[in-house]
Protein backbone atom coordinates (compact mmCIF):
# COMPACT_ATOMS: atom_id res chain seq x y z
CA UNK A 1 0.00 0.00 0.00
CA UNK A 2 2.96 2.32 -0.58
CA UNK A 3 0.97 4.52 -2.96
CA UNK A 4 -2.08 4.89 -0.77
CA UNK A 5 -2.48 7.95 1.40
CA UNK A 6 -2.79 6.95 5.06
CA UNK A 7 -2.75 8.78 8.34
CA UNK A 8 0.70 8.99 9.86
CA UNK A 9 1.20 7.39 13.23
CA UNK A 10 0.42 4.08 14.85
CA UNK A 11 -2.76 2.86 16.57
CA UNK A 12 -2.50 0.53 19.50
CA UNK A 13 -5.45 -1.73 18.70
CA UNK A 14 -7.88 -2.31 15.88
CA UNK A 15 -10.65 -0.94 18.10
CA UNK A 16 -8.92 2.45 18.12
CA UNK A 17 -9.72 2.79 14.43
CA UNK A 18 -13.44 2.80 15.13
CA UNK A 19 -13.62 4.74 18.40
CA UNK A 20 -13.76 8.30 17.06
CA UNK A 21 -16.77 10.43 16.36
CA UNK A 22 -16.96 12.40 13.14
CA UNK A 23 -14.38 15.19 13.26
CA UNK A 24 -14.91 18.74 12.10
CA UNK A 25 -12.19 19.96 9.79
CA UNK A 26 -11.28 23.50 10.77
CA UNK A 27 -13.12 25.90 8.43
CA UNK A 28 -13.47 23.01 5.97
CA UNK A 29 -10.13 24.06 4.51
CA UNK A 30 -8.60 21.90 1.83
CA UNK A 31 -5.51 21.60 -0.32
CA UNK A 32 -6.12 22.95 -3.79
CA UNK A 33 -5.88 20.42 -6.61
CA UNK A 34 -3.99 22.50 -9.12
CA UNK A 35 -3.25 26.21 -8.80
CA UNK A 36 -6.93 27.12 -9.20
CA UNK A 37 -8.35 23.90 -7.70
CA UNK A 38 -9.72 22.94 -11.11
CA UNK A 39 -7.09 20.53 -12.41
CA UNK A 40 -9.52 17.54 -12.36
CA UNK A 41 -11.97 19.49 -14.52
CA UNK A 42 -9.16 20.38 -16.92
CA UNK A 43 -7.98 16.77 -17.20
CA UNK A 44 -11.57 15.64 -17.77
CA UNK A 45 -12.07 18.22 -20.52
CA UNK A 46 -8.85 17.19 -22.28
CA UNK A 47 -9.88 13.52 -22.19
CA UNK A 48 -13.17 14.39 -23.89
CA UNK A 49 -11.45 16.22 -26.73
CA UNK A 50 -8.52 14.00 -27.75
CA UNK A 51 -9.63 10.71 -29.33
CA UNK A 52 -6.39 8.77 -28.85
CA UNK A 53 -5.91 10.07 -25.32
CA UNK A 54 -9.45 8.98 -24.33
CA UNK A 55 -9.11 5.60 -26.04
CA UNK A 56 -5.95 4.80 -24.06
CA UNK A 57 -7.59 5.77 -20.75
CA UNK A 58 -10.64 3.61 -21.54
CA UNK A 59 -8.50 0.64 -22.58
CA UNK A 60 -6.22 0.91 -19.58
CA UNK A 61 -9.22 0.83 -17.24
CA UNK A 62 -10.67 -2.20 -19.03
CA UNK A 63 -7.40 -4.15 -19.07
CA UNK A 64 -6.61 -3.34 -15.43
CA UNK A 65 -10.08 -4.35 -14.21
CA UNK A 66 -9.65 -7.68 -16.02
CA UNK A 67 -12.37 -10.12 -16.99
CA UNK A 68 -13.55 -10.91 -13.48
CA UNK A 69 -12.10 -12.77 -10.51
CA UNK A 70 -11.21 -16.23 -9.34
CA UNK A 71 -11.87 -17.05 -5.69
CA UNK A 72 -12.38 -19.92 -3.31
CA UNK A 73 -16.05 -20.99 -3.29
CA UNK A 74 -15.63 -22.40 0.22
CA UNK A 75 -15.81 -18.78 1.42
CA UNK A 76 -19.42 -17.85 0.50
CA UNK A 77 -19.18 -14.34 1.95
CA UNK A 78 -16.29 -13.60 -0.40
CA UNK A 79 -18.40 -14.74 -3.34
CA UNK A 80 -21.20 -12.40 -2.25
CA UNK A 81 -18.79 -9.46 -2.18
CA UNK A 82 -17.41 -10.25 -5.64
CA UNK A 83 -20.91 -10.45 -7.10
CA UNK A 84 -22.36 -7.47 -5.18
CA UNK A 85 -19.96 -5.09 -3.46
CA UNK A 86 -22.41 -2.34 -2.47
CA UNK A 87 -26.03 -1.28 -2.19
CA UNK A 88 -26.03 -0.01 -5.77
CA UNK A 89 -25.76 -3.59 -7.00
CA UNK A 90 -22.27 -3.14 -8.46
CA UNK A 91 -19.91 -6.08 -8.74
CA UNK A 92 -16.32 -5.88 -7.56
CA UNK A 93 -15.15 -5.66 -11.17
CA UNK A 94 -17.47 -2.74 -11.90
CA UNK A 95 -16.14 -0.91 -8.87
CA UNK A 96 -12.51 -1.50 -9.80
CA UNK A 97 -13.17 -0.48 -13.41
CA UNK A 98 -14.31 2.97 -12.22
CA UNK A 99 -11.37 3.26 -9.83
CA UNK A 100 -8.92 2.22 -12.57
CA UNK A 101 -10.46 4.79 -14.93
CA UNK A 102 -10.07 7.61 -12.40
CA UNK A 103 -6.51 6.61 -11.60
CA UNK A 104 -5.56 6.47 -15.30
CA UNK A 105 -7.20 9.86 -15.92
CA UNK A 106 -6.36 11.83 -12.75
CA UNK A 107 -3.54 9.89 -11.12
CA UNK A 108 -5.90 9.73 -8.11
CA UNK A 109 -8.87 7.55 -7.17
CA UNK A 110 -11.12 7.22 -4.13
CA UNK A 111 -13.05 4.30 -2.59
CA UNK A 112 -15.46 4.85 0.30
CA UNK A 113 -15.73 2.12 2.96
CA UNK A 114 -19.01 1.67 4.84
CA UNK A 115 -19.53 -0.67 7.82
CA UNK A 116 -20.87 -0.57 11.38
CA UNK A 117 -19.44 -1.00 14.86
CA UNK A 118 -20.32 -4.71 14.93
CA UNK A 119 -18.81 -5.38 11.48
CA UNK A 120 -21.95 -7.14 10.35
CA UNK A 121 -21.70 -5.76 6.80
CA UNK A 122 -19.29 -4.10 4.40
CA UNK A 123 -19.93 -1.95 1.34
CA UNK A 124 -17.39 -0.31 -0.96
CA UNK A 125 -18.32 2.66 -3.14
CA UNK A 126 -16.39 4.47 -5.84
CA UNK A 127 -16.27 8.23 -5.31
CA UNK A 128 -15.79 10.52 -8.31
CA UNK A 129 -12.33 12.04 -7.99
CA UNK A 130 -13.62 15.39 -9.30
CA UNK A 131 -15.68 15.70 -6.09
CA UNK A 132 -12.80 14.94 -3.71
CA UNK A 133 -10.19 17.18 -2.09
CA UNK A 134 -7.66 16.54 0.66
CA UNK A 135 -8.41 18.46 3.88
CA UNK A 136 -5.79 20.78 5.33
CA UNK A 137 -5.14 18.37 8.19
CA UNK A 138 -4.17 15.73 5.58
CA UNK A 139 -6.24 13.24 7.55
CA UNK A 140 -9.58 13.65 5.82
CA UNK A 141 -11.08 13.82 2.35
CA UNK A 142 -13.75 16.47 1.67
CA UNK A 143 -16.44 15.61 -0.87
CA UNK A 144 -18.41 18.38 -2.54
CA UNK A 145 -20.59 18.46 -5.65
CA UNK A 146 -19.42 21.88 -6.91
CA UNK A 147 -15.99 23.22 -6.03
CA UNK A 148 -16.62 26.41 -8.00
CA UNK A 149 -19.20 27.30 -5.35
CA UNK A 150 -17.98 25.54 -2.23
CA UNK A 151 -20.34 25.41 0.74
CA UNK A 152 -19.18 23.81 3.98
CA UNK A 153 -22.70 22.77 4.93
CA UNK A 154 -23.04 20.74 1.72
CA UNK A 155 -19.66 19.02 2.11
CA UNK A 156 -19.09 15.51 3.41
CA UNK A 157 -15.90 14.86 5.38
CA UNK A 158 -14.51 11.32 5.60
CA UNK A 159 -11.35 10.14 7.38
CA UNK A 160 -8.56 8.50 5.45
CA UNK A 161 -8.31 4.74 5.89
CA UNK A 162 -7.39 3.00 8.21
CA UNK A 163 -9.25 5.40 10.56
CA UNK A 164 -13.03 5.33 10.67
CA UNK A 165 -15.52 7.89 11.99
CA UNK A 166 -19.16 7.47 12.89
CA UNK A 167 -21.62 9.31 10.66
CA UNK A 168 -25.08 10.73 11.29
CA UNK A 169 -26.74 7.53 10.04
CA UNK A 170 -24.82 5.46 12.59
CA UNK A 171 -22.46 3.85 10.08
CA UNK A 172 -18.68 3.90 10.30
CA UNK A 173 -17.03 5.27 7.18
CA UNK A 174 -13.56 5.85 5.80
CA UNK A 175 -12.06 6.51 2.40
CA UNK A 176 -9.06 5.09 0.54
CA UNK A 177 -7.01 7.53 -1.53
CA UNK A 178 -4.99 5.97 -4.34
CA UNK A 179 -2.44 8.26 -5.91
CA UNK A 180 0.44 8.04 -8.37
CA UNK A 181 3.69 9.24 -6.87
CA UNK A 182 5.28 12.41 -8.21
CA UNK A 183 8.24 14.21 -6.57
CA UNK A 184 7.18 17.51 -5.05
CA UNK A 185 3.48 16.61 -4.89
CA UNK A 186 2.47 15.52 -1.41
CA UNK A 187 -1.31 15.74 -1.32
CA UNK A 188 -2.34 14.59 -4.78
CA UNK A 189 -0.97 12.20 -7.34
CA UNK A 190 -0.04 13.21 -10.87
CA UNK A 191 -1.15 11.13 -13.89
CA UNK A 192 1.73 9.47 -15.75
CA UNK A 193 0.76 11.11 -19.05
CA UNK A 194 1.19 14.64 -17.63
CA UNK A 195 4.11 15.29 -19.98
CA UNK A 196 1.78 14.54 -22.90
CA UNK A 197 -0.88 17.16 -22.13
CA UNK A 198 0.59 19.47 -24.75
CA UNK A 199 0.55 16.85 -27.50
CA UNK A 200 -3.02 15.91 -26.54
CA UNK A 201 -3.93 19.54 -27.19
CA UNK A 202 -2.08 19.40 -30.53
CA UNK A 203 -4.00 16.29 -31.59
CA UNK A 204 -7.25 18.00 -30.63
CA UNK A 205 -6.38 21.18 -32.54
CA UNK A 206 -5.37 19.31 -35.70
CA UNK A 207 -8.71 17.49 -35.54
CA UNK A 208 -10.48 20.82 -35.15
CA UNK A 209 -8.53 22.22 -38.09
CA UNK A 210 -9.78 19.42 -40.32
CA UNK A 211 -13.34 19.97 -39.10
CA UNK A 212 -13.01 23.70 -39.83
CA UNK A 213 -11.84 22.93 -43.37
CA UNK A 214 -14.86 20.69 -43.87
CA UNK A 215 -17.17 23.39 -42.49
CA UNK A 216 -15.61 25.84 -44.91
CA UNK A 217 -15.93 23.37 -47.83
CA UNK A 218 -12.15 23.57 -48.26
CA UNK A 219 -12.44 27.13 -49.56
CA UNK A 220 -9.12 29.00 -49.63
CA UNK A 221 -8.27 31.74 -47.18
CA UNK A 222 -7.42 35.20 -48.41
CA UNK A 223 -8.11 38.93 -48.32
CA UNK A 224 -11.38 40.51 -49.48
CA UNK A 225 -10.96 44.15 -50.56
CA UNK A 226 -14.28 46.00 -50.55
CA UNK A 227 -14.40 49.11 -52.72
CA UNK A 228 -17.00 51.31 -51.09
CA UNK A 229 -17.43 54.86 -49.87
CA UNK A 230 -17.75 55.26 -46.14
CA UNK A 231 -18.19 58.39 -44.07
CA UNK A 232 -16.70 57.09 -40.86
CA UNK A 233 -15.04 54.10 -39.22
CA UNK A 234 -18.35 52.86 -37.83
CA UNK A 235 -19.74 52.43 -41.32
CA UNK A 236 -16.59 50.61 -42.43
CA UNK A 237 -16.82 48.33 -39.41
CA UNK A 238 -20.47 47.57 -40.15
CA UNK A 239 -19.73 46.70 -43.79
CA UNK A 240 -16.86 44.43 -42.77
CA UNK A 241 -18.92 42.62 -40.13
CA UNK A 242 -21.83 42.05 -42.51
CA UNK A 243 -19.50 40.70 -45.18
CA UNK A 244 -17.69 38.52 -42.70
CA UNK A 245 -20.93 37.06 -41.34
CA UNK A 246 -22.10 36.23 -44.84
CA UNK A 247 -18.96 35.07 -46.59
CA UNK A 248 -16.23 34.23 -44.10
CA UNK A 249 -16.02 30.58 -43.18
CA UNK A 250 -13.97 28.74 -40.64
CA UNK A 251 -11.12 28.63 -39.94
CA UNK A 252 -12.05 32.28 -40.52
CA UNK A 253 -8.75 33.24 -42.08
CA UNK A 254 -10.39 35.80 -44.34
CA UNK A 255 -9.39 39.43 -43.88
CA UNK A 256 -11.78 42.20 -45.00
CA UNK A 257 -10.38 45.55 -46.07
CA UNK A 258 -12.63 48.53 -46.90
CA UNK A 259 -11.15 51.34 -48.96
CA UNK A 260 -12.65 54.50 -50.43
CA UNK A 261 -14.67 53.81 -53.52
CA UNK A 262 -13.87 55.08 -56.97
CA UNK A 263 -15.77 55.32 -60.25
CA UNK A 264 -14.89 51.71 -61.02
CA UNK A 265 -15.65 49.00 -58.47
CA UNK A 266 -12.36 47.35 -57.66
CA UNK A 267 -13.66 44.94 -54.99
CA UNK A 268 -11.79 41.68 -55.23
CA UNK A 269 -10.64 38.57 -53.40
CA UNK A 270 -6.92 37.89 -53.10
CA UNK A 271 -6.37 34.21 -52.16
CA UNK A 272 -3.55 33.16 -49.88
CA UNK A 273 -2.16 29.82 -50.95
CA UNK A 274 -0.70 27.39 -48.45
CA UNK A 275 0.97 24.06 -49.03
CA UNK A 276 1.24 22.96 -45.41
CA UNK A 277 -1.28 20.10 -45.47
CA UNK A 278 1.54 17.61 -45.17
CA UNK A 279 2.95 19.48 -42.19
CA UNK A 280 -0.41 19.31 -40.41
CA UNK A 281 -0.76 15.59 -41.09
CA UNK A 282 2.78 14.93 -39.85
CA UNK A 283 2.10 17.05 -36.75
CA UNK A 284 -1.04 15.05 -35.97
CA UNK A 285 0.80 11.72 -36.44
CA UNK A 286 3.67 12.84 -34.22
CA UNK A 287 1.27 14.07 -31.54
CA UNK A 288 -0.58 10.73 -31.57
CA UNK A 289 2.67 8.80 -31.21
CA UNK A 290 3.75 11.03 -28.33
CA UNK A 291 0.44 10.49 -26.53
CA UNK A 292 0.98 6.72 -26.59
CA UNK A 293 4.52 7.14 -25.25
CA UNK A 294 3.39 9.52 -22.50
CA UNK A 295 0.84 6.95 -21.33
CA UNK A 296 3.49 4.19 -21.23
CA UNK A 297 1.14 2.25 -23.50
CA UNK A 298 1.24 0.43 -26.84
CA UNK A 299 -0.02 1.32 -30.30
CA UNK A 300 -1.67 -1.98 -31.14
CA UNK A 301 -3.59 -1.93 -27.83
CA UNK A 302 -4.87 1.55 -28.68
CA UNK A 303 -6.38 0.59 -32.03
CA UNK A 304 -3.88 2.70 -33.99
CA UNK A 305 -2.50 0.04 -36.33
CA UNK A 306 -5.71 -1.65 -37.43
CA UNK A 307 -5.74 0.32 -40.70
CA UNK A 308 -2.52 -1.38 -41.78
CA UNK A 309 -3.83 -4.87 -41.09
CA UNK A 310 -4.87 -6.86 -38.05
CA UNK A 311 -1.66 -8.37 -36.69
CA UNK A 312 -2.74 -10.70 -33.89
CA UNK A 313 0.83 -11.74 -33.11
CA UNK A 314 1.90 -8.16 -32.47
CA UNK A 315 -1.19 -7.52 -30.36
CA UNK A 316 -0.51 -10.58 -28.23
CA UNK A 317 3.17 -9.67 -27.90
CA UNK A 318 2.44 -6.10 -26.78
CA UNK A 319 -0.32 -7.32 -24.47
CA UNK A 320 2.19 -9.58 -22.71
CA UNK A 321 4.54 -6.64 -22.26
CA UNK A 322 1.71 -4.43 -20.99
CA UNK A 323 0.57 -7.20 -18.65
CA UNK A 324 3.96 -7.51 -17.01
CA UNK A 325 4.94 -3.83 -16.99
CA UNK A 326 1.66 -2.01 -16.32
CA UNK A 327 -1.43 -4.15 -15.76
CA UNK A 328 -0.29 -6.55 -13.02
CA UNK A 329 1.31 -3.77 -11.00
CA UNK A 330 -1.81 -1.60 -11.17
CA UNK A 331 -4.04 -4.55 -10.29
CA UNK A 332 -1.96 -5.33 -7.21
CA UNK A 333 -2.05 -1.70 -6.12
CA UNK A 334 -5.85 -1.49 -6.45
CA UNK A 335 -6.69 -4.87 -4.94
CA UNK A 336 -4.28 -4.99 -2.01
CA UNK A 337 -6.01 -2.38 0.19
CA UNK A 338 -9.45 -3.83 -0.62
CA UNK A 339 -8.27 -7.24 0.52
CA UNK A 340 -7.01 -5.69 3.74
CA UNK A 341 -10.34 -3.96 4.34
CA UNK A 342 -12.31 -7.16 3.76
CA UNK A 343 -10.05 -9.21 6.03
CA UNK A 344 -10.00 -6.63 8.85
CA UNK A 345 -13.73 -5.94 8.87
CA UNK A 346 -15.27 -9.29 7.95
CA UNK A 347 -12.44 -11.54 9.10
CA UNK A 348 -12.43 -13.71 5.97
CA UNK A 349 -9.50 -15.03 3.98
CA UNK A 350 -9.06 -13.20 0.66
CA UNK A 351 -5.81 -14.84 -0.46
CA UNK A 352 -7.66 -16.72 -3.23
CA UNK A 353 -9.06 -13.53 -4.76
CA UNK A 354 -7.23 -12.85 -8.02
CA UNK A 355 -7.90 -11.06 -11.30
CA UNK A 356 -8.68 -13.00 -14.46
CA UNK A 357 -6.62 -11.59 -17.34
CA UNK A 358 -7.19 -12.56 -20.95
CA UNK A 359 -5.54 -11.16 -24.09
CA UNK A 360 -7.69 -9.17 -26.54
CA UNK A 361 -7.30 -11.90 -29.18
CA UNK A 362 -7.39 -15.65 -28.82
CA UNK A 363 -4.03 -17.32 -29.02
CA UNK A 364 -5.33 -20.81 -28.26
CA UNK A 365 -8.34 -22.75 -29.55
CA UNK A 366 -11.29 -22.80 -27.18
CA UNK A 367 -11.42 -26.61 -27.29
CA UNK A 368 -8.08 -26.80 -25.42
CA UNK A 369 -8.15 -27.89 -21.82
CA UNK A 370 -6.68 -25.68 -19.12
CA UNK A 371 -3.75 -28.01 -18.43
CA UNK A 372 -2.95 -28.12 -22.15
CA UNK A 373 -2.97 -24.32 -22.35
CA UNK A 374 -0.71 -24.08 -19.30
CA UNK A 375 1.66 -26.58 -20.85
CA UNK A 376 1.75 -24.58 -24.09
CA UNK A 377 2.63 -21.43 -22.09
CA UNK A 378 5.44 -23.18 -20.23
CA UNK A 379 3.60 -23.06 -16.89
CA UNK A 380 3.21 -25.78 -14.28
CA UNK A 381 0.39 -28.13 -15.22
CA UNK A 382 -1.24 -31.26 -13.92
CA UNK A 383 -3.40 -33.38 -16.28
CA UNK A 384 -4.85 -35.13 -13.22
CA UNK A 385 -5.96 -31.91 -11.53
CA UNK A 386 -9.74 -31.73 -11.76
CA UNK A 387 -9.73 -27.91 -11.93
CA UNK A 388 -7.51 -28.08 -15.04
CA UNK A 389 -9.77 -30.51 -16.88
CA UNK A 390 -12.29 -27.93 -18.10
CA UNK A 391 -12.08 -26.47 -21.59
CA UNK A 392 -11.06 -22.88 -22.26
CA UNK A 393 -14.51 -22.27 -23.75
CA UNK A 394 -16.04 -23.00 -20.35
CA UNK A 395 -14.02 -20.47 -18.35
CA UNK A 396 -14.41 -17.76 -21.02
CA UNK A 397 -18.16 -17.59 -20.52
CA UNK A 398 -18.13 -16.00 -17.10
CA UNK A 399 -16.93 -12.74 -15.63
CA UNK A 400 -16.69 -14.45 -12.25
CA UNK A 401 -14.75 -17.69 -12.07
CA UNK A 402 -14.92 -19.93 -9.01
CA UNK A 403 -12.25 -22.24 -7.73
CA UNK A 404 -12.49 -24.70 -4.94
Amino acid sequence: MSKITKICGEVSTTADLYSHRAAKVESRQFWRWGSDNRLPQLLSAVSRCSTTHRRIINDKADYISGKGFVFDTSVPLLEQLVVRINGNGESLRQLINKVAFDKALFGNAFVEIVTNADHTFLSLYHQDAVRCRVAKDSKHIILHHNWDNFSAKDAVVLPLYPHFEQQADGTLRAIIHYKDYEPGFEHYGVPPYIAGLGVSAIAYKTDRWNISRLDNSFQPSGIVILDDAVDNEADAERIMRNAEARFAGKPGQVMFVVKDGSENDNSRFVPISSDNDGDWAALHTQATNDIVVAHSWFRSLSGLDYSTGFNSERILHEYEIALNTVILGEQAELLEPLREVIENILGIDTSSLEFVNRPPTRSKPIYMKVWEARKADGLDYDPEDESQQCFLSEISKYNVTKIG
